[in-house]
């Protein structure tokens, strides 16, 4: 695997400690800037509405671009705004900053995941998808604590300085190790052609998938933390390394997944998927085994995730040589999920149903997501002909 796509998922990784550190950042930030709790919450609503609008935006945008400049231009951007945002005097010079770092995030994501599958052969595709969406894992498990603990021991702001120097890390990176030659298309890209592309319906149905597959999982894991406290009636201490446990599993399950995902997409997608299905149901029926809990939540993050290389990879093969707008909304459905888990699941619990009832949310939707799972293997048969001369990188191993 080239370092560039490491290097890829590198700056995936400190781009992705941004989106989700707030999370334990909220208290001392309403603090120090005046405003409420939920007033600082919007923080996190404003980077996620960022990341849905302006990854196809900035897609359409840049389609033209060369891809290392582009990659390099959204990095510097996202470097000055969080230096911005580390001295911001007030809540909306620093609710701006979230946006604009929302935005160029998004946008990078796109091209970043468009750029390593032309460094790669179409035979580890998903690999090399799973390695730069993994960045997004590792935040989660390492860059959310970090930035917690940075904060602690200086102040928020402290964490915002940390996260541009990390980006500017990855910058370096880029500018080091990923070659314009190899990653830019032969024949310049046209938008024609991209909107042409999203015409196809297989690749929305997949767009569908992106989003429950990974709803499914967050409508657990948005509410994990109240559950372990107040259903299982495990300690602060535990509950921290759970999460971590969590993110364990999700590391397992994105490298098992890259690893069988180029073959049998589909049948990685259905085990996956009947694996958050049935932890996510047994998690609302043992709430209150601390045994049980632990034991699902490890296998919820191994299933979870092992489906993201599989959905992912085949939306690059749908879209074939327009893949960076296809891509780029492919970064908007994985933020629709993100958005829709934590709402869907805490209706249920405002419904009076409690905590495990986000186990059955959780569930549904990835029944859902099977069913689209299973739809979109049923149109893949039907064209699997017309595909195969059409898209390299079918998956000819599932045409049965």
């Amino acid at each position: 695997m080239p370092l560039a796509v490491y290097v890829l998922g590198l700056a995936i990784f400190a781009m992705g400690t941004s989106e989700f550190m707030l999370a334990g950042l909220l208290p001392a930030m309403a603090h120090d800037l005046g405003v409420t709790v939920p007033d600082a919450g919007l923080l996190i609503s404003a980077f996620a509405v960022g990341m849905v609008v302006g990854a196809p935006l900035l897609a359409a945008l840049t389609l033209r671009w060369p891809r290392r400049r582009t990659l390099l231009a959204f990095l510097a951007i996202f470097i000055a705004a969080h230096v911005v945002g580390a001295l911001s005097p007030g809540y909306e010079v620093l609710f701006a900053t979230r946006v604009v770092g929302a935005f160029v995030y998004a946008g990078f994501f796109g091209v970043a995941a468009a750029t390593a599958t032309s460094m790669v052969s179409p035979a580890v595709r998903a690999r090399a998808l799973a390695i730069v969406v993994g960045g997004i894992t590792l935040s989660t498990v390492l860059g959310v604590p970090a930035g917690t603990l940075v904060s602690q021991y200086a102040d928020w702001r402290a964490a915002f300085w940390a996260v541009a120097a990390l980006t500017a890390v990855a910058f370096a990176g880029v500018l080091a190790r990923v070659p314009a030659a190899r990653t830019d298309p032969q024949r310049p890209p046209r938008l024609r052609d991209e909107l042409r592309a999203m015409a196809n319906v297989r690749l929305w149905i997949t767009y569908g998938a992106v989003s429950l597959s990974f709803s499914s999982m967050m409508a657990s894991f948005s509410y994990l933390g109240a559950l372990l406290e107040d259903t299982t009636g495990l300690s602060g201490g535990w509950v921290s390394a759970v999460l971590a446990l969590f993110g364990l599993g999700s590391l397992i399950g994105i490298t098992l997944g890259g690893r069988t995902a180029d073959a049998r997409p589909f049948t990685t997608f259905y085990v996956g998927m009947a694996g958050v299905a049935l932890t996510s149901a047994a998690l609302a029926l043992t709430a209150s085994s601390p045994v049980a809990v632990i034991v699902l939540v490890l296998l919820m993050g191994v299933a979870g995730m092992a489906t993201n290389p599989a959905v992912n990879v085949r939306v690059y093969a749908l879209a074939g040589s327009a893949a960076t707008l296809a891509g780029s909304v492919n970064v908007s459905a994985f933020n629709v999920g993100n958005t829709l888990a934590p709402w869907l699941a805490g209706l249920a619990i405002s419904a009076g149903f409690g905590y495990p009832s986000v186990g059955w949310v959780g569930a549904a939707m990835a029944l859902g997501a099977l069913a689209l799972g299973a739809l979109a293997h049923m149109l893949h048969r039907r064209t699997s002909a017309t595909a195969t001369a059409r898209i390299p990188f079918v998956y000819q191993k599932e045409h049965v």
